[in-house]
């Protein structure tokens, strides 16, 4: 996703520069207002274009327009997977009011660097970025809506409800556990859910709701090779750095198994028969 300054709103405005012990502070003088919406921001593809000033390629305008409930986003490394949803989470929180967004991640430092983008995207919609006073990594909308980032520590995910949207950034290094607790925020909404990463060996759930969630998840997997912002001579010396596996797990999306176990996870799963039924020990 590319920016395109002759599309940003308000070509002679100042963009407000973002300092990084600052984005997150709460702005106190801040009311619960309407936000002036036309019927072109209810389009998420001319919210991004018109609003926040980016062109999205085709995939990520496929991840844009995106109806499904369940998402996940298996691409390359740099392919703009935070990017993404975050204009999506943008979009979300500034045509819906009183939206509840999350981002979470295995460490909040990974969490606030997805808050730090969306915080850029709301500049440009002329908002001031500010916190919401309760959380450390959050955004305040003027209509009431939030984005809060949240660190992978079941601790401190299980006091959040009524979830509109949960995103989990690089999900593939997020334990099962705090998986588990994040489930049931978007029980009474019935709200979104998306992954978001690069492979880690075949092993926890995003793995397993990429090779068995069933039909229920929206899939996207695009390697670095379709990606027109990474060069073939990057991905070439890369290969030759790397090695083929970790190449093909960083750049190609593939999930390699990461030689821990005697058996690799094909051939276990080659070896499972449907039809027996488990032992009732």
């Amino acid at each position: 996703m590319r920016r395109q300054n002759d599309l940003l709103p308000g070509r002679n405005s100042k963009i407000i520069e973002l300092d990084w012990p600052k984005i997150f502070e709460p702005e106190t003088t801040q009311a619960q207002t309407p936000l002036i919406l036309t019927e072109a921001d209810l389009d998420p593809v001319a919210f991004v274009r018109n609003r926040l000033g980016l062109e999205p390629d085709a995939p990520q305008i496929e991840v844009l327009q995106c109806t499904h409930k369940q998402g996940i986003l298996n691409c390359s490394r740099q392919w703009g997977k935070s990017t993404v949803t975050a204009a999506k989470a943008v979009h979300r929180a500034y045509t819906q009011p009183g939206s509840e967004i999350l981002v979470a991640a295995y460490c909040q430092r990974q969490s606030a660097e997805f808050l730090r983008k969306a915080s850029r995207m709301v500049a440009r919609l002329g908002i001031r970025p500010r916190g919401d006073g309760d959380n450390p990594v959050s955004l305040l909308f003027p209509n009431g809506s939030r984005i809060v980032g949240l660190p992978g520590n079941e601790g401190t995910v299980r006091g959040f409800s009524a979830v509109n949207l949960l995103l989990i950034d690089e999900a593939s290094w997020v334990d099962d556990h705090i998986y588990k607790a994040l489930h049931p925020m978007l029980a009474t909404t019935n709200g979104d859910l998306w992954l978001l990463s690069t492979p880690r060996g075949k092993r926890g759930f995003f793995y397993e709701e990429w090779q068995h969630g069933g039909d229920a998840w929206f899939r996207m997997s695009i390697p670095a090779t379709q990606c027109p912002r990474i060069s073939p001579e990057f991905l070439a010396s890369e290969l030759n750095s790397l090695g083929t596996d970790w190449f093909n797990q960083e750049y190609m999306n593939e999930f390699v198994d990461n030689g821990y176990s005697y058996f690799s996870r094909d051939l276990i799963e080659g070896a499972i028969d449907p039809k027996l039924k488990a032992l009732d020990l």
